[in-house]
């Protein structure tokens, strides 16, 4: 995991660190993780090693500097791994790159630079040319997290549906408490100020919504959020905030609004409705198949049915609360880690 930066890198991050917790309940597989300095205790429950020497940024030119440090340090970084059977990069970028004849596992969770390329800048799409759509033509298995984009590779770049496995996210239902009862008069949306996420749209709803509910307020958290610029009065920026922060809005809000234009999977829609929240998303991407019909769905570009969407999930309130906390009980981090572990058998 050389290229991850703690803090800067949405649900992938999530993605990693609970696979590290459920690989650490199994004696099915023996693992160790590999991460660079500053992001020292990431890894929950199994042995860590922190290369040194490997210092990984957010930016390209940062991801480029730690890419370019770990390929100088391929043979001693290879030399302290051991011998191991399978080498998995769930980050994506295979760093330093498998010994021949080591099993070779890449995790990509979506191809949105290639569906929506216009949100990338030149660098950006040439980085992910080069290591995402190469190792993903080199690598034994290619692991992704929904149907939906496991489609979408085979479409665009031609890889055998035989060599990727879906293994869906998970919510940990037993760390969430699900309320049924009165919520306050606010939209939550957790998600970081990436263009995809489609905060400028959402904002628009509310404004709409306020013609007819001026107490409403929009709460927003999550990195890189000072990208969005000047907001409305009733825009609260929370920022970044902790795990149990999060859960008591997801506890308190009248809706989780969902307006992503893209996503691989989506964890806060399962993660509000673990917690009983009324949940209104976007119907692209893997978004619909992980909602289920435990969400209202709207058209993620039109900001009168984003708002429409919002005002029926208010109106709906606490009726399909047992329908969520269902929806979110069927995707576990135990499923995730089982497609892992058959993967992992396999190349061994």
């Amino acid at each position: 995991m050389l290229t991850l930066v703690p803090g800067g890198m949405g649900g992938s991050e999530t993605y990693a660190r609970e696979l590290t917790r459920e690989l650490a309940t199994t004696d099915a597989v023996r693992a160790t993780a590999y991460v660079p300095e500053g992001a020292e205790g990431f890894s929950r429950g199994i042995p860590e090693v922190v290369v040194p020497g490997v210092r990984a940024g957010g930016s390209t030119v940062q991801r480029l500097a730690s890419v370019a440090a770990s390929l100088a340090g391929t043979r001693r970084i290879r030399a302290a791994m051991q011998s191991p059977q399978v080498v998995h990069f769930p980050f994506t970028v295979p760093v330093p790159p498998p010994a021949r004849g080591v099993g070779f596992v890449q995790s990509l969770l979506d191809v949105q630079h290639l569906d929506l390329p216009h949100l990338f800048s030149r660098p950006e799409l040439l980085y992910r040319r080069r290591f995402y759509e190469g190792a993903a033509a080199k690598a034994d298995i290619v692991i992704t997290i929904s149907e939906f984009a496991r489609t979408r590779m085979v479409e665009l770049l031609g890889i055998a549906p035989d060599r990727i496995r879906v293994a869906p996210l998970g919510v940990d239902a037993s760390a969430y408490v699900a309320n049924d009862g009165p919520r306050e008069e606010f939209v939550l949306y957790p998600a970081r100020g990436w263009p995809h996420k489609n905060h400028a749209r959402l904002i628009e709803a509310m404004t709409i919504l306020r013609a007819e509910r001026p107490g409403l307020r929009l709460v927003l958290t999550g990195g890189g959020l000072d990208t969005l610029g000047a907001l409305p009065d009733w825009v609260e920026v929370k920022g970044l905030v902790s795990t149990d922060e999060l859960r008591d809005l997801y506890r308190r809000a009248a809706v989780m609004a969902f307006p992503s234009l893209y996503e691989g999977f989506g964890l806060p829609p399962l993660e509000a409705m673990a917690s009983g929240c009324p949940v209104a998303a976007s119907n692209a991407g893997s978004i619909p198949e992980v909602c289920g019909d435990a969400a209202v769905l709207f058209d993620p570009y039109s900001p009168e049915s984003i708002a429409d969407g919002i005002d029926t999930a208010l109106e709906l309130g606490g009726a399909g609360f047992s329908r969520g906390v269902a929806q979110a009980a069927a995707f576990t981090w135990q499923r995730c880690r089982d497609v892992h572990i058959d993967a992992y058998r396999d190349l061994v």
